[in-house]
Protein backbone atom coordinates (compact mmCIF):
# COMPACT_ATOMS: atom_id res chain seq x y z
CA UNK A 1 0.00 0.00 0.00
CA UNK A 2 1.22 3.45 -0.86
CA UNK A 3 -0.07 6.34 1.25
CA UNK A 4 -3.85 6.65 1.48
CA UNK A 5 -4.43 5.04 -1.89
CA UNK A 6 -4.43 1.49 -0.51
CA UNK A 7 -3.28 0.10 -3.83
CA UNK A 8 -6.31 1.48 -5.71
CA UNK A 9 -4.45 4.18 -7.64
CA UNK A 10 -6.83 6.83 -6.27
CA UNK A 11 -8.10 8.11 -2.94
CA UNK A 12 -11.08 5.96 -1.91
CA UNK A 13 -11.87 7.97 1.24
CA UNK A 14 -14.12 10.52 -0.48
CA UNK A 15 -17.20 8.37 -0.04
CA UNK A 16 -17.14 8.46 3.78
CA UNK A 17 -20.00 10.94 4.27
CA UNK A 18 -22.18 9.10 1.75
CA UNK A 19 -21.39 5.78 3.44
CA UNK A 20 -22.24 7.18 6.89
CA UNK A 21 -25.55 8.54 5.64
CA UNK A 22 -26.33 5.25 3.89
CA UNK A 23 -25.67 3.29 7.09
CA UNK A 24 -27.81 5.69 9.14
CA UNK A 25 -30.64 5.29 6.63
CA UNK A 26 -30.83 1.67 7.86
CA UNK A 27 -30.73 2.35 11.62
CA UNK A 28 -29.46 4.68 14.33
CA UNK A 29 -25.84 4.06 15.32
CA UNK A 30 -23.09 5.42 17.53
CA UNK A 31 -19.70 6.40 16.10
CA UNK A 32 -17.89 3.17 16.95
CA UNK A 33 -20.72 1.12 15.44
CA UNK A 34 -20.52 3.19 12.23
CA UNK A 35 -16.74 2.64 12.09
CA UNK A 36 -17.23 -1.13 12.53
CA UNK A 37 -19.84 -1.29 9.76
CA UNK A 38 -17.54 0.63 7.42
CA UNK A 39 -14.70 -1.76 8.32
CA UNK A 40 -16.87 -4.72 7.27
CA UNK A 41 -17.32 -3.15 3.84
CA UNK A 42 -13.89 -1.59 3.28
CA UNK A 43 -11.68 -4.05 5.07
CA UNK A 44 -10.16 -1.35 7.28
CA UNK A 45 -11.68 0.59 10.13
CA UNK A 46 -11.60 4.37 9.89
CA UNK A 47 -9.88 6.08 12.79
CA UNK A 48 -11.78 8.27 15.27
CA UNK A 49 -9.95 11.28 13.79
CA UNK A 50 -11.65 10.49 10.47
CA UNK A 51 -15.13 9.38 11.58
CA UNK A 52 -15.92 12.07 14.15
CA UNK A 53 -15.03 15.09 11.98
CA UNK A 54 -17.24 13.59 9.23
CA UNK A 55 -20.10 13.11 11.72
CA UNK A 56 -19.64 16.68 12.98
CA UNK A 57 -19.74 18.04 9.43
CA UNK A 58 -22.89 16.06 8.60
CA UNK A 59 -24.49 17.32 11.80
CA UNK A 60 -23.53 20.93 10.99
CA UNK A 61 -25.09 20.45 7.53
CA UNK A 62 -28.35 19.39 9.21
CA UNK A 63 -28.51 15.90 7.68
CA UNK A 64 -27.83 13.94 10.87
CA UNK A 65 -28.44 14.56 14.53
CA UNK A 66 -26.70 13.16 17.58
CA UNK A 67 -28.57 12.30 20.77
CA UNK A 68 -26.68 11.56 23.95
CA UNK A 69 -27.78 8.25 25.48
CA UNK A 70 -25.76 7.66 28.62
CA UNK A 71 -22.11 8.13 27.70
CA UNK A 72 -22.75 7.44 24.01
CA UNK A 73 -23.98 9.72 21.23
CA UNK A 74 -26.36 7.93 18.89
CA UNK A 75 -26.68 9.39 15.39
CA UNK A 76 -29.68 9.31 13.09
CA UNK A 77 -30.76 10.98 9.88
CA UNK A 78 -32.89 14.11 10.07
CA UNK A 79 -35.82 14.58 7.67
CA UNK A 80 -33.47 16.54 5.41
CA UNK A 81 -30.92 13.74 5.75
CA UNK A 82 -33.47 11.17 4.59
CA UNK A 83 -34.23 13.28 1.51
CA UNK A 84 -30.51 13.89 0.93
CA UNK A 85 -29.56 10.21 1.06
CA UNK A 86 -32.28 9.39 -1.49
CA UNK A 87 -30.89 12.07 -3.82
CA UNK A 88 -27.33 10.84 -3.19
CA UNK A 89 -28.28 7.24 -4.05
CA UNK A 90 -29.85 8.40 -7.33
CA UNK A 91 -26.72 10.42 -8.12
CA UNK A 92 -24.45 7.51 -7.17
CA UNK A 93 -26.38 5.07 -9.37
CA UNK A 94 -26.41 7.50 -12.28
CA UNK A 95 -22.69 8.20 -11.90
CA UNK A 96 -21.41 4.70 -11.13
CA UNK A 97 -24.17 2.28 -12.15
CA UNK A 98 -22.46 1.08 -15.31
CA UNK A 99 -19.52 -0.13 -13.23
CA UNK A 100 -21.81 -2.72 -11.64
CA UNK A 101 -23.84 -3.74 -14.69
CA UNK A 102 -21.32 -6.26 -16.02
CA UNK A 103 -19.71 -7.27 -12.74
CA UNK A 104 -22.19 -9.83 -11.41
Amino acid sequence: MHGTRGGYGCDMRGMLSFQIMWLLSKKEMHGEEIAEEIAKRRGSKPKAGTIYPALKSLEENGVITGEKKGKTVVYSLTSEGKRSVKRAVIYFCRSFGEIFEGSS
